[in-house]
């Protein structure tokens, strides 16, 4: 065999018999040792665009790894890059992109950006995660509401967010206004235990003249199971154009406005009902 400086001169030859040994299915070491081609480069070159063969492909738990960082390293991604995304070691990467070009050498302050910003983005998932592991402790410290803390939880519900009357505005009526809908649905579970009747519920929906009102419309109806049919005329907020709304996209359903009729003894009984709860309540020990 011509000696290894001739074999190189004569790439496209060496190039043939590299494919021809491939598509045989040797592997790259026996490529390697029978061509006498000790240039990692150069066997990138000559194999570049033949698959290796099935039987060096060993299935193991990390060929969706392997897949990935391959994915990674065409994109020009650098080993510290990929090593950060996928958490293997730099040699198993080194095994798997060996054959794939290199990237492009990137400005180092692009770089430390691009490092600076796969560590906040993971750190922003384990925030999420730990948020919402929270929150779901804490859901199963609730449990089931029994009937007296259902009854002051909407007392307490009511004084917060509904219509109240005031001495220079006599609004001895029930009426409540919210946009997050557990708080309708808790609402009407209270009104439920007071067995105030369905029959003497009345809703409209309050929301931006912009936004989907057939849509809003139709979702506080499911919510409440009932049809658009048995709603009041919906009120529509005009758009100031000097104001930037935050509440828009998909999720922007407005407000739904409940009212009971022939509630001036209920609105009195719940205002006597949250001085219950006030005066009831133990005083302050003064200690934060």
């Amino acid at each position: 065999m011509a000696h290894a400086h001739s074999k190189y001169t004569d790439f496209e030859g060496l190039r043939e018999q590299a494919v021809t040994l491939r598509r045989a299915g040797l592997s790259r070491r026996q490529i390697r040792d029978r061509l006498h081609v000790d240039n990692n480069d150069i066997l990138n070159r000559l194999l570049e665009g033949e698959p290796p063969p099935e039987w060096t492909k060993r299935p193991n738990a990390k060929d969706d790894l392997r897949a990935r960082a391959r994915e990674l390293r065409l994109q020009g991604w650098t080993y510290d890059q990929i090593q950060v995304e996928l958490g293997c070691s730099k040699s198993s990467i080194s095994l798997w992109v060996r054959d794939l070009p290199r990237p492009e050498r990137r400005d180092p302050s692009e770089q430390a950006k691009l490092a600076a910003r796969k560590r906040w983005e993971h750190e922003l998932a384990v925030r999420d995660e730990k948020r919402e592991q929270t929150k779901a402790i804490a859901q199963q410290e609730i449990g089931s509401l029994t009937e007296r803390e259902l009854f002051l939880l909407g007392v307490g519900l009511y004084w917060a967010e509904g219509a109240k009357d005031k001495e220079y505005s006599r609004r001895e009526f029930v009426l409540f206004v919210n946009s997050d809908p557990g708080m309708i649905k808790v609402f009407l579970a209270w009104l439920d235990l007071l067995q105030v009747e369905r029959e003497r519920l009345r809703f409209r929906v309050m929301i931006h003249e912009s936004a989907d009102v057939g849509g809003a419309e139709q979702y506080w109806a499911a919510l409440v199971g009932t049809d658009t049919s048995r709603f009041g005329k919906t009120t529509l907020k005009k758009h100031n154009p000097k104001t930037v709304r935050k509440n828009v996209g998909d999720q922007y359903r407005g407000c739904l406005v409940i009212s009971v009729v022939q509630s001036a003894d209920l609105y009195r009984r719940i205002e006597g009902w949250w001085n219950g709860i006030v005066l009831g309540s133990p005083p302050s020990s003064g200690k934060v």
